[in-house]
């Protein structure tokens, strides 16, 4: 069996609706200070979602060991249900009764523009989850509310469990200060080329500045690779050639690969380019958990890219 991999961070479910038009014939302008507008959807899919049911998916592809830690509602059996059938132990992720599995609510339109509701739901609980006797020799803090990413951040730290620090979408609730005091508590730092820039704008620090206080800093760049930023060194990871259908899940595929990579002793180098195939499969299917490649095609795609074999 793999080694055991922490995974913190939010579950949800995605309602995805498709209205067959365009916003912008139905919103005037003038008239938004009383917006009243209803759209027919004869479109409509459900998604499992969230950062630490996505990357545990993942995993579970290649054969891994993730232990999520998480906070779901009572309508998210159908959801555990399919994580058992993947052989993923959910003994960590917390059933509160009272609530419901955070959902986010998307109506899109043909022209690709978006309207969104999220209701946190259960996620906003997620901080009493504790992980102190979960398994795992790593472990990653992703995407969740605030102050569960905090107490779970603590929790590693002081068992001595290393932890990627995945900033994503939880980027607007951290000021200088509160990524001052994750970086003090994790060994590497994902970030997307955008919230790189972000993050050195509130800190005053470059990338490369900001890995020298860590094991590494990663920076990934959609169809232009990724940059690694470790012991002094800037290693330019290729992508993978894909043909993108959805990005959604992208990020979490590319963390699960990086993690299978660290626990297996891989070098980061190497679980970076782990990382690149699990991403470019990710992008060529709809939904974040929608692609089923089996080991042997992740393997087969792994050593074609990059001519690496996979343990």
């Amino acid at each position: 069996m793999s080694t055991p991999v922490i995974i913190c961070g939010s579950m949800a479910f995605d309602t995805i609706m498709v209205f067959d038009g365009h916003f912008k014939d139905h919103i005037l302008p003038d008239q938004v200070h009383s917006l009243s507008v209803s759209f027919l959807v004869p479109g409509m899919r459900k998604e499992y979602g969230g950062c630490s049911g996505n990357i545990a998916y993942n995993m579970s592809l290649l054969g891994g060991t993730p232990v999520p830690v998480a906070t779901v509602g009572s309508d998210a059996g159908e959801y555990l249900e399919r994580l058992r059938g993947l052989g993923v132990e959910t003994r960590w992720i917390r059933v509160a009764e009272e609530a419901f599995t955070a959902q986010c609510f998307i109506t899109t339109d043909l022209a690709d523009n978006q309207i969104t509701a999220f209701h946190p739901g259960a996620m906003a609980l997620s901080a009493s989850n504790d992980l102190s006797e979960a398994p795992g020799s790593w472990g990653i803090v992703a995407p969740d509310a605030k102050d569960a990413m905090f107490a779970h951040a603590e929790r590693l730290h002081a068992r001595g469990v290393p932890f990627i620090f995945d900033l994503g979408q939880a980027m607007p609730l951290f000021d200088a200060e509160d990524l001052k005091r994750m970086l003090g508590l994790a060994q590497v730092l994902t970030v997307n080329d955008y919230e790189a820039r972000v993050v050195e704008q509130r800190l005053g620090r470059s990338m490369a500045d900001i890995a020298s206080g860590l094991q590494a800093v990663i920076v990934t760049r959609g169809g232009e690779g990724s940059t690694l930023i470790t012991g002094g060194e800037i290693i330019d990871i290729p992508a993978v050639k894909a043909t993108v259908v959805d990005p959604t899940g992208c990020g979490d595929a590319h963390r699960a690969g990086l993690l299978y990579g660290i626990t297996k002793g891989w070098s980061l180098a190497d679980a970076c380019r782990l990382a690149s195939v699990m991403g470019a499969i990710k992008v060529s299917h709809r939904g974040a958990q929608n692609h089923a490649p089996s080991r042997d095609d992740i393997a087969r795609m792994l050593n074609e890219a990059y001519g690496l074999t996979l343990a």
